[in-house]
C-alpha cells in the first residue's frame, strides 16, 4: 500500500516562502538528534491551543495577549519545521505526515477562533462565519489534493507563515485600538479582521473550485451518448477482428 502511494505536489508561493525556507533547513540540520517531528507536530497543536487560552483569558487580562503572541511564534516553529525535519533526515511519512499535520491544523482553528469568541474580542456569530469560510477552503484543498494532485499551501501570497504574522500584528493592535471605526460604524478589531479574512477565505475557495473543476472536467471530459455508441462499435469491431 505504502508503494502505491503517490505524494501530491506541493505550491507554497508566500511572500517569505523562499526565506523561511532556508532558515528552516538550518534549523533542522542543527536540530538534536532527540528531537524527532512528532515532537514538533505536538509543540505546533499544544502552541496553537494555547494561543485559544490566551485569548480566552486576555477578555479579563489584557496581557494574555502577549502569551497569545508568544504562543503563536511556538506553533509557527513547531508546525513548520516538523516536515522540514523529516525531509532532511530522510523520515518522511507523508499519509501520516500530511493526515496528522492538517487535522491538528483544523482543531487549532477552531481553538484560536473559540478563545477570540469567548473573550469577546469577536461576537460569536463571525467567529462561526470564520470558522464556515476556513473549513470550507480547508476541504477544497484537500479534495483537490486528492483529485487534482496538488497541495495549495498560499494564496493571494499569503500562506499559514504570512496569516501567523498578520494575527501577532492585530494581536499587538488590540492593546492600542481594540475598536475601530468603519464608514461611521464602530466594531471590534477582531470583528472587522473576521469580516474580512471570511470574505477572501469564501472567495478564495469559490475561485479555487471553479479553476479545480474545470481542470478535472478538461482529464475527463463527458461522453456524448453518440459517441459512445461508435466507441462501443469500434471496440466490437476490433474484438472481431481479434477472434
Amino acid at each position: 500500500m505504502a508503494e502505491s502511494f503517490k505524494e501530491a505536489d506541493r505550491t507554497y508561493t508566500g511572500l517569505l516562502a523562499a526565506a523561511e525556507k532556508r532558515l528552516l533547513v538550518g534549523m533542522a540540520r542543527r536540530m538534536p538528534a532527540v528531537i524527532n517531528s512528532d515532537h514538533l507536530t505536538g509543540l505546533g497543536l499544544v502552541s496553537m491551543s494555547m494561543v485559544g487560552v490566551s485569548y480566552a483569558l486576555s477578555g479579563r487580562f489584557t496581557g494574555a495577549l502577549w502569551w497569545a503572541v508568544i504562543w503563536l511564534a511556538l506553533n509557527w516553529f513547531g508546525d513548520s519545521l516538523d516536515g522540514t525535519l523529516a525531509r532532511v533526515r530522510g523520515h518522511q511519512r507523508p499519509r501520516y505526515g500530511f493526515y496528522v499535520d492538517h487535522v491538528f491544523d483544523s482543531f487549532g482553528a477552531l481553538f484560536v477562533v473559540g478563545g477570540l469568541a469567548l473573550s469577546g474580542r469577536m461576537t460569536p456569530i463571525i467567529a462561526a462565519v470564520v470558522l464556515v469560510a476556513y473549513f470550507l477552503l480547508s476541504i477544497e484543498i484537500f479534495l483537490a489534493t486528492y483529485c487534482v494532485g496538488k497541495f495549495q499551501i498560499s494564496y493571494w501570497g499569503a500562506g499559514p507563515t504570512e496569516l501567523r504574522i498578520l494575527l501577532a500584528i492585530g494581536t499587538l493592535v488590540l492593546f492600542v485600538k481594540p475598536v475601530v471605526t468603519i464608514a461611521g460604524t464602530s466594531l471590534p478589531l477582531f470583528d472587522a479582521g473576521g469580516i474580512v479574512a471570511a470574505i477572501v477565505l469564501t472567495i478564495t475557495a469559490v475561485v479555487a473550485t471553479i479553476r479545480h473543476v474545470r481542470e478535472l472536467y478538461r482529464a475527463e471530459p463527458l461522453v456524448s451518448s453518440a459517441r459512445a455508441q461508435a466507441l462501443d462499435h469500434l471496440a466490437d469491431d476490433v474484438l472481431c477482428v481479434a477472434e
